[in-house]
């Protein structure tokens, strides 16, 4: 039996007439990074809105440890546990890179906006944030000023306030777009490394990301589940391979 964290039951989304998500049954197991993956027009980043309340599914259903979330908004669920990453850039560019990491500590203990609060008070929450900063190797940062920072690393910036909020799911928008190898690789090791005791749901282009790290691949085609397994399965899958590049000879790694 496994451990089913998020699921969708015939999770379907119409916009006057056109179906951006078609009856989706999809199952997120505890522990695992999961990745949702199509080509574009697939439908991913309707599902990814409908998953975290920004979008209300028009039929169908969406459970959280087995309740049902359908009707909740984003920040009911982001106090059950389900946080999401890069929606909007998560950092404020004027802050310190451990001010940032504050900010996401406070929000758990319902004090997210005193900024006014003396330092004092808020001191006893550096050693939380540096201890969220070295998790995400950004300790030496910790003083700079968060708009300095390469963009690889506002990334991984993000992942450590995401974190700070204590997420049993998170779900990451495309973590690696917009990057350049070396940052590819950082934040890919990185989102490994954070992972472990938490789940991960990540829409992703990159093929070369998630063959790299994920548990299980969920690719949508025309906002239909296609096709579902390991990276294995799922690159030997001639209506993958069809739906990606209009022919079953190729290899999945060039749908970047």
């Amino acid at each position: 039996m496994t451990d089913v964290i998020l699921e969708t039951r015939d999770m379907s989304k119409e916009f006057k007439g056109f179906t951006a998500v078609n009856q989706v049954n999809l199952k997120v197991e505890r522990g695992h990074i999961h990745a949702l993956i199509g080509p574009n027009g697939a439908g991913k980043t309707t599902c990814f809105n409908l998953l975290t309340k920004f979008l209300t599914p028009t039929s169908g259903s969406i459970l959280f440890n087995g309740a049902d979330i359908t009707a909740l908004k984003p920040a009911q669920i982001a106090r059950l546990g389900i946080i999401r990453s890069f929606q909007i850039s998560a950092v404020f560019p004027h802050l310190t890179v451990m001010q940032n990491v504050r900010v996401g500590l406070q929000r758990p203990l319902g004090t997210s906006f005193h900024f006014w609060k003396s330092d004092y008070t808020l001191r006893a929450l550096n050693d939380a944030a540096m201890a969220l900063l070295e998790e995400v190797d950004l300790a030496s940062f910790a003083d700079s000023l968060t708009a300095d920072l390469p963009y690889g690393r506002k990334r991984a910036l993000e992942i450590a306030t995401t974190l700070a909020m204590q997420p049993e799911l998170m779900l990451l928008d495309e973590p690696t777009q917009g990057m350049g190898h070396e940052d590819v690789h950082r934040v890919t090791e990185l989102i490994k490394k954070v992972s472990s005791g938490r789940t991960i749901l990540m829409v992703e282009h990159n093929m070369s990301v998630v063959s790299g790290i994920c548990d299980k691949i969920s690719v949508l085609q025309r906002g239909a589940l296609l096709a579902e397994g390991t990276y294995e399965q799922v690159s030997c899958n001639p209506q993958v391979m069809e739906a990606y590049m209009g022919n079953t000879t190729g290899v999945l790694e060039g749908a970047h």
